[in-house]
């Protein structure tokens, strides 16, 4: 995008987290000056098979590196955070976030070889950065990780705030509740912008607080004390592990910890003074059968079903630790993300066909979202008054329920935007408009590949899947027109050759004709060749089987 000659416009665009959920990544440009906020991973849908992980496509920010001043974090989980080490490796940038958040951020660049040092830099909720022309002030909100903040930027043409995710807790577990009296001032100076949160925008209500799911652990622990207690919940819910902590110690158990990123996360928590665990609480998964498995409790990773995770081991006999049978009780402390219904039912059965006991949050409280619901989302606009207003973090759905609430609070439908990916909106301080696109996409990070595999990848992992491959193997001789020895075929994922030999004489025998009347025709070219061979096995097999595998003709010339 061409830089415009008036340098007095701000604008405001995401290279992720619009109509998706997680990849979160805003931009605020000004002259010379941009910010980022949050730099999140989304995760592969179905389609993307053998990805492990999507990021943002940053072409813009590379392009644009010496404007870049910093990237500000909202909160430490991994759609919001996760992409962080891999946009370090073009980019050297200070980052800016809360203790908790910059605590998990550095065990997870330990894993990554960065071309430089991360310039890291821990602030608090109420203090404010210089970033260029922009302040960025931190202000405490509440959601399922500790230290999460929205942010106010103050710009050249008013203030912008990103609410990321948040819910109102007026009982919240570390006793400190959303700063609802900044965002009252900062409403009353006046809000040029402000953008939301939208994942919850379609439930009507409030989100109810994390304490009910404390009592639900209480009574879980008081009705079950005969039984080895096992809890999934996401690694990065602080409060909730606390809780399981709390209850645990009350009820005489001891508490181990299994799953990579559990581990992690509280190591990081417990060293900050996020967590408090008494002394002796806590053993090593190694030491659970010194106990009964009444004195026990599991604190565990897979709660979304994830394969190879700790909860999935167990489930599958597969965890060197634990294994699981009628005397467990099996808590899924956490709600399923969209597209992991199937993985999590996966599990629950091979749970049930242990005799294992399984509770989740359809049947008992034992999870809350992290999010705002419907009146949250009006509070927060009815506290901040923006002029305009940009729904994000979430899908269409929940950008447009969005825009609904914005419309009953009374902001004016036509100062509300529902914008894309890679989108510009241009802000004056009067007027606001969609003015064009900047370099936009998702990157595919495959193993240590990033953004080495692509859609024709993509593509032939897809037809590979579906339909098998066939290796077709010749010898020619260029010179004296003939086929000296093969074809060899192989197949794999197509059909067992052993069952089909017939079949696959007739290949070989086709093969062997397009390979003789392409070189009689006097065709040298290897492509053309191959080509021949590809098209006359295909139309054969398609006839025969109605399937499309792929061919891959192997020619060689002695």
């Amino acid at each position: 995008m061409a830089q415009s000659k008036e340098n007095n416009k701000l604008r405001v665009m995401a290279l992720g987290g619009l109509n998706e959920i997680g990849k979160n990544m805003y931009l605020l440009e000004y002259g010379s000056d941009i910010i980022v906020i949050d730099c999140g991973i989304g995760f592969p849908d179905e389609e993307m098979l053998g990805i492990d992980l999507v990021i943002p496509d940053v072409q813009y920010l590379v392009d644009n590196a010496e404007k870049v001043r910093g990237i500000f974090l909202t909160h430490g989980h991994e759609d919001h955070i996760g992409a962080v080490p891999y946009v370090l490796q073009s980019l050297n940038v200070p980052i800016y976030g809360t203790r908790l958040t910059i605590g998990i951020l550095k065990n997870k660049l330990e894993e990554h070889h960065l071309p430089h040092k991360p310039i890291l830099n821990t602030v608090y909720a109420g203090s404010s950065v210089k970033a260029g022309v922009f302040s960025v002030e931190f202000i405490r909100v509440n959601h399922s990780i500790a230290d999460s903040c929205a942010l106010a930027i103050k710009t050249p043409v008013g203030t912008v705030i990103e609410t990321g995710d948040f819910k109102l807790d007026i009982t919240p577990i570390d006793g400190e509740m959303m700063d609802i009296t900044r965002l009252g001032q900062l409403g009353k100076e006046g809000v040029l912008l402000l953008m939301s949160d939208s994942t919850n925008a379609e439930r009507p209500g409030w989100t109810p607080s994390e304490r009910i799911v404390g009592e639900s652990f209480d009574d879980i622990f008081m009705k079950n004390a005969d039984k080895r207690i096992v809890i999934a919940t996401f690694s990065s819910n602080v409060h909730r592990v606390q809780q399981v902590i709390d209850k645990s110690v009350r009820y005489n158990r001891k508490v181990a910890i299994t799953g990579r990123s559990m581990l992690n996360i509280v190591t990081a928590a417990v060293e900050l003074g996020y967590m408090k665990v008494p002394r002796g609480s806590l053993i090593d998964i190694s030491e659970i059968r010194r106990y009964p498995p009444e004195q026990l409790t599991l604190i565990t990773t897979g709660s979304q079903g994830e394969p190879m995770s700790a909860l999935y081991r167990m489930a599958f006999s597969e965890h060197d630790k634990v294994e699981l049978g009628p005397s467990d009780l099996v808590v899924l402390s956490a709600s399923a993300i969209p597209g992991n219904e199937k993985m999590i039912d996966k599990i629950v059965n091979e749970l049930c066909k242990k005799g294992a006991a399984v509770f989740r949050d359809t049947a008992v409280d034992v999870h809350v979202s992290g999010h705002a619901c419907q009146e949250e989302l009006k509070l927060m606009m009815a506290l901040t008054k923006p002029k305009f207003f940009m729904p994000v973090h979430g899908e269409y759905r929940h950008m447009q329920a969005n825009r609904d609430n914005a419309i009953e609070v009374g902001i004016p439908e036509e100062n509300i935007f529902i914008s894309d990916i890679g989108r510009v909106l241009e802000l004056d301080g009067e007027s606001c408009r969609d003015i064009g696109t900047v370099p936009s996409g998702r990157v595919l990070v495959d193993g240590y590949g990033v953004g080495d595999v692509g859609s024709i990848v993509l593509r032939d992992r897809k037809h590979l899947a579906q339909d098998g491959l066939i290796v077709v193997v010749a010898t020619v001789d260029i010179s004296e027109r003939a086929v000296i020895s093969g074809p060899d075929i192989v197949s794999r994922g197509f059909v067992y050759m052993r069952e089909a030999e017939e079949m696959m004489d007739q290949v070989r025998v086709i093969a062997r004709d397009a390979l003789q009347e392409s070189l009689d025709a006097g065709i040298t070219d290897w492509t053309q060749l191959k080509a021949n061979v590809k098209d006359d096995m295909q139309k054969f097999l398609f006839q025969r089987t109605k399937r499309n595998p792929m061919i891959l003709p192997v020619v060689m010339n002695v």
